[in-house]
């Protein structure tokens, strides 16, 4: 049997094409026959990664156009938000061009450049939403000085170390950091070798470690606010205890989702190597690519000033609705 045609099947539980013993040959061959028909397979999960790719860009192009072409979008929040837009960009066409790539153009250079652009968009992604936390802890801490220079400066400063180490890990397989010429040190995504994944996941680990902690700060800081205004404003009790369960309600929401979308792939990664069923592999990473669905709908798209920007877009107007709300404590 040869290479092609155990690339097209990789994707199945081993047993099932296990023939290495002489009484598996025939059943091998036999089990073989009808999933080789047709000569171009293509696997349902790759085309459902497609898919999420094609959503993925075109959401994150929006976010991207409209920070890129507003002048009145440069604060240090928004800066923030256009690198996580454009690296979950990059992830969707990652995952649309591994696709065409794995079934039109099948070559070893081109899987590294496409698996080490895919590491590189996530992990910028991943980058730009602790850089996020990061931004949001400063702005409610310094909350006097937080409009000033040095906040741009550490902003620009940020943005080059994530996008810089994300654009090494990318090349690290290109470079030489594969499994190409062994494959007993592959991990779960070829050619990433089982050393490299485990560095990523250990790192994703730390990372989200670093943000439970940030948004546990924050969510102290929005309800010590919010009872100063309460108090300012002679609010009533209830309407307190509403606001800071808004504000800790939302910090839930963009913590869970986030942990929910790559925990189950980064433990996977850590405990799993290329022997194990490639299912399994599709269905953690399925979810981690939704995070980059989920993340304009959280960081954008609630934004007021994106909103206004989108309305203008779209219409050429801004509702009434959108153009008079007030900032609350619960908008973090």
């Amino acid at each position: 049997m040869n290479e092609d045609t155990k690339v097209n099947i990789s994707w199945l539980p081993q047993d099932h094409i296990d023939a290495s013993s002489p009484e598996n040959i025939s059943v091998a061959d036999s089990s073989l026959i009808p999933v080789l028909e047709p000569e171009l397979i293509v696997n349902p999960w790759d085309i459902v990664l497609c898919t999420s790719g094609t959503l993925i860009s075109c959401e994150n192009a929006i976010v991207v156009l409209i920070i890129f072409h507003n002048p009145s979008l440069r604060a240090p929040m928004f800066l923030l938000i256009g690198s996580l837009a454009l690296a979950d960009l990059l992830a969707g066409v990652g995952l649309i061009v591994n696709f065409i790539f794995a079934y039109l153009l099948q070559s070893e250079a081109a899987k590294l450049v496409t698996v080490g652009l895919i590491a590189a968009s996530f992990c910028a992604s991943v980058c730009s939403l602790l850089a996020i936390t990061v931004d949001r802890y400063l702005s409610l801490y310094y909350a006097l000085t937080y409009n000033s220079e040095r906040t741009v400066t550490f902003t620009y400063i940020m943005l080059i170390f994530l996008w810089g180490a994300s654009t090494c890990v990318g090349l690290l397989p290109i470079m030489g950091w594969n499994c190409l010429k062994d494959e007993s040190t592959c991990s779960v995504i070829r050619p990433l070798t089982k050393n490299n994944a485990a560095a990523l996941s250990v790192s994703f680990l730390l990372m989200f470690a670093l943000m439970l902690q940030l948004y546990i700060q924050i969510c102290k800081i929005v309800m010590r606010h919010a009872h100063q205004i309460a108090l300012q404003h002679h609010f009533l009790a209830t309407s307190h205890y509403v606001t800071t369960r808004k504000g800790v309600s939302t910090l839930a929401i963009i913590l869970g989702t986030f942990a929910a979308c790559w925990m189950p792939f980064t433990l996977y990664s850590l405990i799993a190597d290329y022997t194990y069923p490639s299912i399994y592999t599709y269905a953690t990473l399925l979810p981690a690519t939704y995070n980059s669905v989920i993340n304009p709908v959280i960081y954008a798209f609630r934004n007021q000033e994106i909103q206004k920007a989108l309305w203008l877009i779209c219409c050429g107007c801004i509702p009434p609705s959108v153009s008079q709300r007030a900032r609350s404590p619960s908008d973090v």
